[in-house]
């Protein structure tokens, strides 16, 4: 009897250098996918050298033989184009951006060909070589703009936080408005991509979903002081550097995921996707802390004091509290349960920044 070669399923991940694109790329090459990548390596453009993700990638070259990389730029239709026309993928991964709102004010029209203007060119790709596959977009929590700093706030000795009586007190899920506020120009361009995914999922009847996100962290995030609270902060305490604080006494609240929690939640949308669907997904209740808390705790994993300076205008359009309500998402896929909590995230790049 003749063996038959089971077909493996194609997976497409943008930014697949970055913290979610690398730890997607091992995670679905661990469940069978053959793997593509896309990365050029902006994130040196936009940070400078130790936040390139050119270490990343050499080490999923080494490691994963299949693994097929393309150092091209996202905006570049023609190249996007050719990989498509080349290979019809079941998933397509989005995560490749420019992900800070400070940066974001020094070259808008860069930040939006590469937020919006390059979500469009995935898209319309994916509508034509790939419908019956599925898109995630991974999007962020800033499409709500400043609207969270609204909610009734309480003061404790290390944080803010959401008064019981407040609709939001359990966090923020999906019905807060994202409009009338302000988003920062970042939170604006990807604001547009999450819409136009949503609006390609319900137009075309395609399986899109953004995953609004909050912070996301591990050991494998090359953060700075632009973008990737705290990874920055653990490699700040564990270089004797010193760490900026913007604003709010530093008790201002971020929910924290572990990238590994992300891409499992990702890999259970694929199992079972829906048609032009968003979540918030983040730490949520789990895993969420201060500033302040989170230089406690480094202090304490690295054994070293931190060097702090405090400037009291906070960066504009910042949350003062941002905690994730992952109560649709939870019900919509009950098999989905976040493995790292906040001490397992803090201790992971400790560990990482102790090497």
């Amino acid at each position: 009897m003749r063996n038959r070669t089971v077909k493996k399923p194609k997976v497409l991940i943008t930014g697949s250098g970055g913290l979610v694109g690398s730890q997607a790329v091992r995670f679905f090459s661990s469940k069978g996918f053959k793997v593509f990548g896309i990365d050029n390596d902006m994130r040196r453009y936009f940070f400078g050298k130790n936040a390139s993700t050119s270490g990343n990638i050499k080490k999923l070259k080494k490691d994963i033989l299949e693994y097929k990389h393309y150092p091209v730029d996202i905006r570049d239709f023609k190249k996007i184009h050719a990989i498509f026309k080349k290979d019809t993928f079941d998933l397509i991964i989005h995560t490749a951006g420019q992900p800070s709102h400070d940066w974001a004010i020094n070259e808008p029209l860069t930040d939006f060909s590469i937020n919006s203007t390059a979500t469009l060119y995935l898209l319309e790709n994916f509508r034509r070589y790939c419908p019956s596959g599925v898109f995630v977009f991974l999007s962020t929590n800033k499409v709500y703009g400043d609207t969270p700093n609204r909610l009734s706030f309480k003061e404790t000795k290390t944080r803010f936080e959401v008064k019981e009586d407040d609709e939001f007190s359990e966090g923020i899920d999906e019905t807060m408005p994202i409009d009338q506020s302000l988003h920062s120009l970042f939170g604006a361009s990807k604001t547009c991509a999450d819409l136009f995914v949503q609006e390609y999922g319900r137009y075309f009847n395609l399986k899109t979903v953004c995953f609004r996100a909050g912070c996301i962290s591990g050991a494998a995030h090359s953060g700075c002081k632009l973008h990737g609270f705290l990874s920055h902060l653990g490699k700040s305490i564990a270089a004797g550097k010193t760490y900026e604080i913007f604003g709010y006494k530093g008790k201002q609240v971020r929910d924290n995921i572990h990238a590994f929690d992300l891409v499992s939640a990702i890999y259970q949308y694929f199992l079972s996707p829906k048609c032009a669907e968003v979540y918030n997904i983040g730490g949520g209740r789990h895993s969420n802390i201060s500033v302040l808390e989170a230089v406690a705790k480094f202090e304490s994993a690295l054994d070293k004091k931190a060097r702090l300076r405090y400037i009291p205008e906070p960066r504009k359009g910042d949350h003062k509290w941002y905690i994730s309500d992952l109560t649709k998402f939870k019900n919509d896929f009950p098999g989905w349960k976040p493995v790292f909590g906040i001490d397992d995230i803090i201790n992971d790049i400790a560990k990482a920044c102790r090497n």
